[in-house]
């Protein structure tokens, strides 16, 4: 009778780990206070003031004693990692992001170059064992007590990826993509509904809004966003375009924050400036830090020399106790 028990309550849990988003509990402070940073496209061995934005991002890390780090993808460039000991890891994280604050655990979806190397590698738990900051997987949730991050794993979501004949991906369970991306976006759905957050933030690589290089993801505008103004998402954060941005949703309070700058830039490299909806982009290097209580969130922008960008800031009242 026990050992039926046994299987039955590991049946339970691998049908639970099949059919839902794994969640990673992340503790706030005794003061109340969760605090971040957010950078994205950065894996370049230190290149293109990557070293330099990892600098700073040590001396802002330390000054607001942040809780972890989140990374929006394109974690290694220029086609992921080719296996669990690829150099490139140690090379273009563990001996980039050496400041003290930084060692805290790292969050981070990939980002479609990750995709064209093996992809199974990043998503490795070897990796973590070679640097235990490490955390990566397709989709999950990091429940910090009133505020919930939904990592979302978008690149599967963009059709130019399968027909492209330039690059080649790693779609290991992915195929068949229609499955694979209705099931991501079944996942988030029901996290989303069940969440008693007091602030639901989505993260992905791909932007839903962006006037940098490429743009909205059309795919993500049709398919995901629908999603996060059902169900009060506050803040939809990013990487893909290599800029720092702002966007505010017309139709919600939504607000879309690129970070994508953590290596190399595009200068120049804008389009639509004047949209109605824009409240702020920068063309080079950087990134973002998001702080936040249950009734306050506060994001920050910084470029390679730690100077603050832009500031935007929202309150909320807290109208139901947080379990």
């Amino acid at each position: 009778m026990v050992l039926l028990l046994v299987i039955l309550a590991s049946f339970l849990i691998v049908c639970s780990r099949a059919t839902g988003l794994e969640k990673f509990d992340h503790p706030i402070k005794v003061n109340g206070n969760l605090r971040f940073l957010v950078v994205g496209d950065w894996g370049r061995k230190g290149d293109y003031n990557q070293s330099a934005v990892a600098l700073q991002m040590g001396k802002i890390g330390e000054e607001l004693d942040i809780d972890f780090v989140v990374s929006t993808g394109d974690n290694f460039y220029t086609n992921g990692l080719t296996g669990e000991d690829d150099p490139n890891f140690l090379e273009s994280f563990t001996n980039v992001y050496k400041a003290k604050s930084l060692q805290n655990q790292w969050y981070t979806v990939l980002g479609n170059h990750d995709y064209r190397g093996d992809v199974v590698a990043q998503l490795s738990p070897y990796l973590r064992k070679i640097d235990s900051r490490w955390i990566c997987l397709r989709s999950f949730i990091i429940n910090a007590e009133f505020a919930e991050i939904f990592m979302v794993d978008t690149t599967p979501f963009v059709n130019e990826y399968f027909v492209e004949t330039e690059h080649t991906y790693d779609w290991r369970n992915v195929m068949p993509q229609k499955t694979y991306t209705e099931n991501v976006l079944k996942d988030l759905e029901n996290a989303l509904s069940e969440s008693r957050a007091k602030w639901k933030i989505v993260v992905g690589h791909h932007a839903i809004r962006s006037v940098g290089h490429h743009g909205d993801t059309n795919e993500l505008v049709e398919r995901l966003l629908p999603i996060l103004r059902a169900y009060d998402v506050d803040l939809y954060m990013n990487g893909h375009d290599h800029c720092l941005e702002h966007i505010s949703d017309t139709e919600s309070p939504i607000q879309f924050l690129t970070s994508g700058a953590g290596s190399k830039a595009w200068r120049g490299d804008v389009k639509g400036l004047n949209r109605e909806d824009m409240k702020f982009f920068y063309d080079g290097q950087g990134f973002m830090s998001v702080q936040m209580t249950p009734t306050h969130v506060e994001i920050e922008y910084y470029d390679v020399f730690g100077k603050v960008l832009h500031k935007w800031s929202r309150s909320k009242q807290l109208h139901h106790i947080v379990i």
